[in-house]
């Protein structure tokens, strides 16, 4: 007794089969994380360094020589890229495609630990990272008001941020370009010269005073206690007091030949949220979580945010890339829904009948919903390529249940009980009907194996597109049968006007296609000679297509970068920005401009960019054609 023998004798096995597949779909969708990309790491590494003031010069020879030397002798490594600019270090290391890159991101990791030995001592710790999709913010934020950059600085990072951090599925809430505060000390010439002292003397007097350290232990009887020197200074009174020198009775205090007083380290970066002075915070999501839900998540906390807020402080969404991804869900799941109309639609016209439309139509929610549980357990979330292969697959999943339903509707027009036709048909085209599904995954198996990034891409798409084949097939010799042996009717003597009239024209179109297949089959040369003018026709378009790893969208946002030239201070690059914002700020098409100015790290003060909130699609000019026009105005 086979499978299809079964579900045909125990018909409520094969219906409880079909719920549970449903059933454990539904869960699946509501708990599969939602992206826009697949989870893929790129086979690059990055490591950044940050040298407060240094030139180019320095750093290519200090940095970026030491570093380059200690990654060539990781394994795997393919090429380097380095970027030596004023102040930073920027090293891009490209890997094997066969080469892991969790693990070879800790061997670089430890091979930069070592270099960093070579290198100056006040030079900050490199930063090496991954690229991948899913680290990417999903959100940035912008905090601003009418208030000095230290309350804003301040309240983004000791308010919004931990109340964020709170959120669900939020992995990380990142400050850009926050000024971290710093104790400042400004020595007065003057006073130094009359004291007979330098500024190495108060560096060093620092050094050797505010400074705390282990004083080994105390051992008694019977007890151990751990000593410490209690030597660092915990308060501005206390660095005042710091003794630089003590001569003839007279001891001299840092107070006394220098002012020192709380503050931020040296401004390198401005943020603005529509002119006013902002803070900027980046969300990341965790890997595999919801990023929709996330964002909304995020939302909320920002209406109780905006509740309790300084009067005049706004908290505003630069950025949001779920918006994107929430729109393209819903217009799948349109699509998915109008494809299975249509599909239905056209089933009906062909087999005539409502209950086997009906049953061909139950296939495709019990294959798509069974692949939605399967790439769940497989760890995939809905994106861009896993949607585009349930969607493709709506047109395909239901061909194993046409036609073995078709073959058990013959069956039972030639007078056969209804049980006894599903058997016999069944079995009769399960082997013709598994030809069908395996040339279908044939086509699309070679996706899952495509090497490069692309294919690391497209294998959820292939994986997708081949389970929702295959779980087509089990369908269609399982509990199809089983459907048509309860409730398939061949009867057509009760067909309305509309299927009188779909039967006409099918018989106009099956003498059509006879009388054109007589003329193919007389002159099969002319078919061939068309078939290859065909084919050279597609294969010169196709050289001549434009290609893309992404094709451009209307995501209604658009950051624009801007740069001086070389040599220009931060107020003359904020100066230029601020004529760039007003041009842009009276486009009626901008509902939001978050603006930074100079880099991070101290680098990159001649640089900086927009990011630019647009409204709607419908409510204004496409975004290729404002990004042009915005690039004239500029």
């Amino acid at each position: 007794m086979n499978i299809t023998e079964v579900c045909i004798r125990k018909p409520v096995l094969a219906w409880m089969l079909m719920a549970a597949t449903i059933v454990f779909g539904l869960v699946a969708a509501q708990r599969i994380g939602i992206s826009q990309f697949p989870d893929v790491d790129f086979p690059t590494i990055n490591v950044s360094v940050t040298w407060e003031g240094a030139s180019p010069e320095a750093v290519e020879s200090d940095l970026i020589e030491p570093l380059e030397e200690a990654v060539m002798q990781v394994e795997g490594v393919k090429s380097i890229t380095s970027t030596a600019r004023q102040g930073s270090a920027s090293i891009t290391v490209e890997l094997d495609l066969s080469r892991n890159v969790d693990l070879a991101l800790q061997d670089v990791q430890t091979k930069v630990s070592q270099a960093q030995r070579r290198m100056p001592e006040d030079v900050d710790p490199p930063v090496t990272s991954k690229t991948n999709p899913e680290d990417q913010p999903i959100m940035w934020l912008g905090v601003a008001g009418p208030f000095s950059q230290q309350v804003v600085s301040d309240y983004a990072r000791y308010r919004v941020r931990e109340k964020l951090q709170t959120v669900p599925g939020v992995g990380e809430v990142t400050l850009g370009g926050s000024l971290e505060r710093n104790v400042r000390i400004w020595v007065d010439a003057q006073k130094m010269d009359a004291q007979g002292l330098t500024v190495t003397d108060v560096i060093n007097a620092l050094q050797r005073e505010h400074v705390e350290l282990p004083a080994g232990r105390i051992e008694t009887e019977g007890r151990e206690v751990n000593v410490r020197v209690m030597g660092e200074a915990l308060d501005l009174t206390a660095l005042r007091s710091i003794v630089l020198r003590q001569q003839e009775g007279a001891t001299v205090y840092l107070s006394d030949v220098a002012l020192v007083e709380d503050g931020f380290e040296d401004t390198r970066r401005l943020s603005r949220a529509n002119g006013n002075p902002a803070q900027g915070l980046g969300i990341r999501k965790q890997r595999g979580a919801n990023a929709v839900a996330v964002a909304q998540g995020v939302h909320q906390v920002l209406e109780e945010l905006r509740k309790d807020a300084p009067e005049g402080m706004e908290i505003g969404v630069n950025f949001d890339s779920t918006r994107f991804i929430e729109e393209s869900v819903h217009e799948i799941e349109f699509e998915l829904m109008l494809a299975c109309i249509l599909t239905a639609l056209v089933c009906w016209m062909f087999l005539g009948s409502l209950s086997s439309t009906l049953n061909v139509i139950l296939a495709i929610p019990m294959s798509l919903l069974g692949t939605v549980a399967v790439i769940y357990f497989l760890g995939f979330t809905l994106n861009t390529f896993t949607l585009l292969g349930l969607a493709l697959a709506v047109g395909i999943v239901v061909d194993d249940a046409i036609m073995v339903l078709e073959n058990i509707y013959r069956h039972a027009e030639m007078g056969k009980e209804r049980t006894r036709a599903a058997r016999e048909g069944t079995s009769e085209i399960t082997f013709a009907a598994l030809a069908a599904t395996l040339a279908v995954v044939a086509i699309f198996i070679p996706v899952v194996f495509m090497k490069g990034i692309i294919g690391r891409f497209f294998l959820q798409f292939g994986v997708t597109l081949c389970v929702a084949v295959l779980l087509s097939y089990v369908e269609a010799i399982t509990l199809a049968p089983a459907r048509c042996a309860q409730l398939l009717k061949t009867s057509r003597e009760h067909r309305g006007r509309v299927g009188q009239w779909v039967d006409r024209v099918f018989v106009k179109l099956e003498g059509l296609y006879a009388r054109v297949l007589d003329k193919a089959l007389t002159h099969p040369w002319w078919v061939l000679a068309g078939a290859v003018v065909l084919l050279s026709v597609s294969a010169f378009v196709f050289q001549a297509l434009p290609s893309e790893f992404v094709p451009s969208q209307d995501q209604s946002r658009l950051t624009v970068r801007l740069q001086t030239a070389v040599g220009s201070n931060l107020q003359e690059t904020d100066r230029l920005f601020q004529q760039a914002e007003e041009v842009v700020s009276k486009r009626p098409e901008v509902l939001r401009v978050f603006s930074t100015v100079g880099g991070m790290g101290g680098s990159g003060v001649n640089s900086g960019q927009l990011m630019l909130t647009l409204l709607p699609p419908d409510e204004r000019m496409s975004q290729a054609e404002f990004q042009q026009v915005l690039r004239k105005e500029l």
